[in-house]
């Protein structure tokens, strides 16, 4: 570990951003230096190439001298990044602000750019930078890195602990934030306010709705991922059974598909109706802000309106991985599915599992459980936390509606919810529905105006926590 700052203020002074302006470009080519690194995780431990993991964390420490030198540093997991930045007072609650260094496999076939080349294109406003891990999750965690070494540069000291938190395997198994969460348990640490990546700044998702939505997650969904197996008599393909082991799993795989499960309007989904609706144009305005008098005409809506309004209000089922026979000509003797389903909130792994077994209605299909994850418990929606919150983000998009809402994807922030009740998943970025759609998947950017407003949300909240 490095030591602690050394010279404590008498009282907290704002990070040097407020009254400096920042280097972008330096801050910029920070920022493409670690995108070139290919932190590829991959479910299969074996298959990750760890060199790029140590590039990555001394990268870190060469770009980050002073933050190395003023906060504690250590390696939890394996690889990731846990510091502690020592506050005023250590006996209040401190703050975790939480990002992953990880990112999804990418091969240069299909990009535009290479994904790992941090190309830039553009200029002014259309100004866009390219590459894997730019919107998820890189460009938050050098936002965060940006905006606490100059704060520490201008003799900032936070009122109360800070730790910045920054994850290796969160696309993968999160093995390193839930390793991290478990020692600041054992330690005694009080958790406050979280922050990870979740929500942005979005358009067009509300019907009417003109201004752009600040969408906070203050829950997510349960990530489980079920197993359909079956397992009979194999034998030559020229003489088959009438129902053969692959007959059987596709006729499990249909009636998943075409039983969808109930939709229904939770808690959170209203509030947020309600508050985004606030700010459309009528006749759906007074539908909108009257949501729990109008909940089946909403939850028929959002089912039709696109996929994103569709996940918010049931448990979805997704068939991701088939593995059957090993020959052309002959009956595979076991067939195997996987279903990631992602759980509502108000729902269970065991009350999922159960519903599966009645919708596939066939004893010969086994249903297990390859991995398991509940629901988050949700988060406070008012209160002085998320008010910092909501404060740092209009300070930052003055236009954009804030509003909470159920995150559809896994974030390593569901380790704290159990021990906090203000944990939050927001990514400080506006991001178009053509940019959301590259998240995973090719041609992933980031406009580069957006990275620097980031940079600023992450020092409003800095001054406030």
């Amino acid at each position: 570990m490095s030591g602690s700052a050394s010279q404590p203020p008498s009282a907290p002074q704002p990070p040097a951003a407020s009254s400096a302006e920042l280097d972008e470009q330096a801050a910029l080519e920070r920022f493409r230096t670690l995108l070139r690194i290919p932190t590829i995780s991959r479910l299969e431990v074996d298959e990750v190439e760890w060199s790029h993991f140590d590039d990555f964390v001394a990268t870190v420490e060469r770009l980050y001298p002073a933050l190395h030198t003023a906060l504690e540093r250590e390696l939890v997991g394996g690889h990731t990044l846990l510091f502690r930045w020592p506050g005023l007072d250590d006996t209040g609650t401190a703050s975790v602000l939480m990002a992953h260094y990880d990112v999804v496999a990418a091969t240069d076939e299909g990009w535009e750019h290479p994904p790992f080349s941090a190309e830039l294109t553009g200029a002014g406003s259309g100004r866009l930078l390219w590459g894997r891990g730019t919107l998820d999750d890189k460009g938050s965690v050098v936002s965060i890195l940006e905006v606490v070494v100059r704060a520490v540069a201008a003799g900032f000291t936070p009122a109360h602990d800070v730790y910045l938190l920054f994850g290796h395997d969160e696309e993968t198994h999160g093995t390193g934030a839930e390793t991290a969460a478990r020692l600041l348990r054992e330690r005694g640490a009080e958790i406050g306010l979280v922050l990870d990546e979740g929500g942005a700044v979005v358009e067009g998702v509300i019907p009417t709705v003109e201004r752009p939505i600040a969408v906070v997650g203050v829950s997510e969904k349960g990530t489980t991922s079920f197993t359909l197996t079956v397992e009979q008599s194999g034998g030559h393909a020229s003489t088959p059974p009438r129902v053969t082991a692959s007959d059987r799993l596709a006729r499990a795989i249909v009636r998943i598909n075409t039983h969808p499960f109930p939709a229904r309007l939770n808690s959170v989904t209203e509030t947020m109706i309600r508050t985004v609706g606030a700010h459309a144009r009528n006749p759906l305005r007074f539908v909108f802000v009257r949501a729990r008098f109008f909940r089946p005409l909403l939850v028929a809506a959002f089912g039709r309106l696109g996929v994103d309004t569709a996940a918010m209000v049931r448990t979805t089922t997704a068939v991701t991985q088939l593995s059957g026979g090993l020959a052309a000509n002959a009956l595979p003797e076991r067939v195997r599915a996987i279903v990631n389903v992602r759980i509502a909130i108000g729902s269970s792994v065991k009350a999922t599992k159960a519903r599966l077994a009645r919708i596939v209605d066939d004893p010969a299909v086994q249903i297990g459980v390859l991995s398991s994850g509940e629901p988050a418990r949700v988060s406070r929606m008012n209160g002085p936390r998320w008010e910092l919150l909501k404060a740092a983000i209009e300070a930052s998009y003055p236009d954009a509606v804030v509003t909470p809402y159920v995150q559809t994807g896994a974030t390593d922030s569901r380790q704290f919810s159990p021990v906090s009740r203000s944990v939050y998943r927001f990514s400080p970025f506006e991001m178009s529905g053509e940019e959301r759609s590259t998240l995973h998947a090719k041609n992933e950017r980031m406009r580069v105006q957006t990275w620097f407003t980031g940079i600023r949300f992450f020092d409003g909240l800095l001054r406030r926590l």
